[in-house]
């Protein structure tokens, strides 16, 4: 029997059910993808507008807020921008928040 029938989610059997409901902790690797995800002119670096942008999608109350403390963790170099270098200080920042996947 398949584990998903698209008719009824009630038909799901148990075995395939996650063990712990509600939402799951995002990873690392997920939240850098996600990041990366919002270099909309692909330059390789993110300004505060696509950072205010992804925090929104994670679901931050205060998404320009959240982006600017963002920034101001991972910008070492004092640019204004999170380049590919600086990237995992943002993601250990971000994991810090505890956002989730559903």
């Amino acid at each position: 029997m398949p584990c998903f029938n698209h008719s009824s989610p009630k038909c799901i059997p148990n075995t395939c059910r996650r063990k712990t409901p509600g939402p799951v902790p995002i990873t690392e690797a997920q939240l850098k993808a996600a990041f990366k995800s919002f270099d909309v002119n692909k330059d390789g670096r993110l300004s505060i507008e696509e950072l205010r942008k992804a925090f929104a999608s994670l679901g931050a109350y205060i998404p320009g807020w959240r982006a600017r403390r963002g920034l101001s963790v991972a910008d070492g170099n004092g640019d204004g921008y999170v380049s590919d270098d600086e990237l995992d200080d943002l993601v250990k920042y971000a994991m810090k928040q505890g956002y989730t996947i559903g």
